[in-house]
């Protein structure tokens, strides 16, 4: 009796020391190259650091506890583990994706880190814009052309203005904005975006899908957002300098100053031209010849303690002329035929942050521009017009527990005044309220909610809501996202952009447009392998339509432009290696009279591009790239009904040869694909809207090559 109880008495001792002590865990840390040496393993106050065979061996007490595995390159590990847990355990760690912890987005009004954001934004970094501005240093219609789902359509080959389509969406759709500021107009149809430098600019971040609910009207397809460079510690200088084959040349320079721990200034300054290029010979300009100039001073001021303001001004003057080439008629009448238009933009824009009580912050912001143009088709039909945007806005963030909030209130005034063809004047005033919370629910399931209520002088009152959320489960992420907005509907469009108001007709009042779009994506990271596929779709209703047939008009569509659609994103990052693939597909349609139901003309169903690089030090670089379209609908085209898929190839080298100097050379469409290699650009007849040209569907200029170098010091 007595051996047995000393036995019971033994084998309760030896749980409760088993429960007390616990057990030694041996971990294995490998990622996708092997071993990881120096990562730190805790389980609750026990650590221990991994030896170069990526083990470390720590006990796990009685009780168990959280595992977190950590390293700078990697991800973090989290997991339970409890007292019957096995002695031993392996751990795979995920890279980082290259400077995630650093990005901070700000388009989502709440400024938090992209990952951490349940709105899907895109960001591109301050190096890859570099990377473009040595591609096309004058605006910033390439490095928005090769971004998946974005395609920079040519809207008026005669001065080539072009349009940026998000998802298939039209131009019009797209607000861009320069710090979260109106400052440009509608900048995403027109020449407004081949006006826009991107020498000044430190990120640039997109919103696909209708952002209505953030900012109103101009952001039903989508939201451009430029971020500027801010002065550092250090002074900025750079320069650049390019020519091109084409004959065209750009100048640009960038300085940035602290002049006291909390005052900064920058400014931005340039000079652009273009002769006119005739690449086929038959007299007309492929290439419009232009000069612009630019300059943009910032000033900024920040206390390091939440306070912060920054003002801006900009002046931008361009002369764009095209048409037939001097001493050249057109065939037709045998008269010469100039396109052109004279541009000035004057801006202001401004905003200022305070912080309460250590944890609200409250922001005005406000924006003006005035933009005039003179419109010339032809030498006896001369358009005046002149675009002004007001701006402002209050609003309020702050945060308690999980969650974090917006709330604030924005008014604009929107005035067009068409001198020559008055009948097309407006004035839209649409002051609205909005808000925002943005939800952290579990580690691993966030939400997002927005909403506005705009009161349009014209059109009426509209609800814009928005939800979001971000998913993250085992290296696995995942974002949904869904929100419906409207769109003030105005006479300028793509094609009127291109050929004018005075043939224009208005059959009857135009409606606004309503639109909504849903999206939903996936990514995972392996090792240097990173992999993003997105689904989306959206409806127009009542979208504004041009007809171009026997009749020059504009009215509302019967039936709503529909499109749906997914891009695919992969990245492998290796140094000193970079390859990115994308791939988009989107299928439009919308209702023509008297055709039915067609395919949105212009938007290729298929588009794919491929980009490696090649970075040494920081000191040389090297890339190739290639991009596919594929076929797209063509209307009111005498010669077919739908283009040719076609091919790009293009490649650039820049190497550092001083301290503070680099050389770059870049060769854009190696094959020297041009439209006018497969029909006339010229139309057999004028059409109704007055144009001499058919629609560009393909490159018109052909093959570039541009060289130059950048002073930075």
């Amino acid at each position: 009796m007595k051996m047995a109880l000393a036995s019971v008495a033994l084998a309760a001792a030896s749980v409760l020391s088993a429960q007390t002590i616990g057990h030694p865990l041996r971990v294995h840390v490998t990622d996708a190259s092997g071993p990881v040496a120096g990562a730190k393993v805790a389980l609750g106050n026990v650590t221990a650091t991994t030896a170069v065979d990526g083990v470390a061996v720590l006990n796990v007490p009685g009780e168990g506890g959280d595992l977190e595995v950590s390293q700078d390159e990697h991800q973090p590990f989290h997991m339970r583990v409890g007292l019957t847990q096995k002695t031993e355990l392996d751990v795979v760690l995920l890279a980082k994706v290259e400077n995630e912890e650093e990005v901070t987005v700000y388009a989502t009004r709440t400024n938090v880190r992209m990952q951490d954001s349940p709105l899907h934004v895109e960001v591109l970094s301050k190096d890859e814009i570099d990377e473009e501005l040595s591609m096309r240093p004058g605006d910033i219609s390439m490095m928005l052309n090769e971004m998946g789902g974005m395609r920079v359509q040519t809207t008026s080959p005669g001065l080539g203005a072009s349009s940026v389509r998000v998802q298939g969406m039209r131009g019009r759709y797209t607000a861009f904005l320069s710090d979260g500021l109106p400052m440009f107009g509608q900048s995403g149809a027109g020449l407004g975006l081949l006006q826009i430098p991107p020498m000044d600019l430190g990120q640039l971040e997109i919103i696909k899908g209708n952002a209505s609910a953030l900012y109103g009207s101009a952001a039903m397809a989508g939201v451009v957002n430029l971020i500027s460079r801010r002065p550092t510690e250090n002074p900025i200088r750079d320069f650049l300098i390019n020519r091109t084959s084409l004959g065209g040349t750009d100048g640009s320079m960038f300085l940035g100053q602290k002049f006291t721990r909390t005052l900064g200034a920058t400014l931005l300054g340039g000079g652009f031209a273009q002769d006119a290029v005739d690449r086929n010979g038959d007299g007309w300009a492929d290439v419009a010849a232009y000069q612009r100039g630019v300059v943009r001073p910032r000033l900024f001021w920040d206390d390091k303690q939440g306070n912060s303001a920054m003002l801006t001004g900009g002046v931008m003057y361009e002369n764009r002329v095209g048409g037939t080439m001097s001493g050249s008629v057109l065939p037709v009448t045998g008269k010469p035929y100039t396109e052109a238009v004279l541009s000035r933009r004057y801006d202001l824009g401004g905003e200022m942050q305070r912080l309460l009580q250590g944890k609200y912050v409250v922001m005005a912001r406000f924006a003006a521009s005035d933009q005039e143009h003179r419109h010339e088709f032809g030498a006896d039909d001369v358009e005046h017009d002149r675009h002004d945007v007001l701006f402002g806005e209050v609003s309020i963030r702050g945060g308690a527990g999980r969650n974090t909030w917006v709330a604030g209130a924005a008014d604009m005034r929107d005035a067009y005044r068409p001198h020559d063809v008055p009948r097309f004047a407006y004035t839209y005033n649409a002051p609205g309220i909005f808000g925002q919370d943005d939800l952290m629910v579990t580690p691993w399931l966030s939400l997002s909610g927005s909403a506005r209520v705009d009161f349009h002088n014209v059109y009426g009152t509209f609800f814009s809501p928005r939800i979001s959320a971000l998913i993250r489960k085992s290296g696995w992420t995942s974002r949904l996202s869904a929100g419906q907005g409207f769109f003030a509907s105005t006479p300028l469009t793509e094609e009127t952009e291109a050929a004018g108001l005075a043939r224009l007709q208005q059959v009857s009042r135009l409606r606004s447009e309503r639109g909504r779009s849903a999206s939903a994506d996936l990514t995972r990271s392996i090792g240097p392998i990173s992999l993003t596929g997105t689904v989306f779709a959206s409806q127009i209703d009542h979208p504004v339509y041009v007809d171009r047939g026997a009749a020059y008009q504009i009215f509302n569509a019967d039936g709503p432009t529909r499109n749906y659609g997914t891009e695919l994103l992969g990245t492998w990052r290796k140094a000193p290696f970079t390859v990115t693939g994308t791939y988009t597909y989107v299928r439009t349609s919308e209702l023509e009279p008297n055709l039915g139901r067609t395919e949105v003309p212009l938007t290729p169903r298929h588009n794919l591009g491929l980009v490696g690089m090649w970075e040494r030090g920081g000191k040389s670089k090297i890339g190739l790239e290639c991009y596919y379209t594929g076929a797209q609908y063509l209307e009111y085209n005498p010669y077919r009904d739908r283009s040719t898929a076609y091919v790009l190839f293009g490649a650039m080298a820049e190497h550092k040869v001083a301290a503070h100097v680099s050389l770059y050379m870049n060769a854009e469409n190696l094959g020297d694909i041009r439209q006018t290699k497969y029909d006339p650009l010229l139309l057999p007849s004028r059409e109704s809207d007055g144009r001499w040209t058919v629609d560009a569907w393909a490159p018109l200029d052909g093959r570039v090559v541009n060289g130059g170098a950048k002073f930075i010091f």
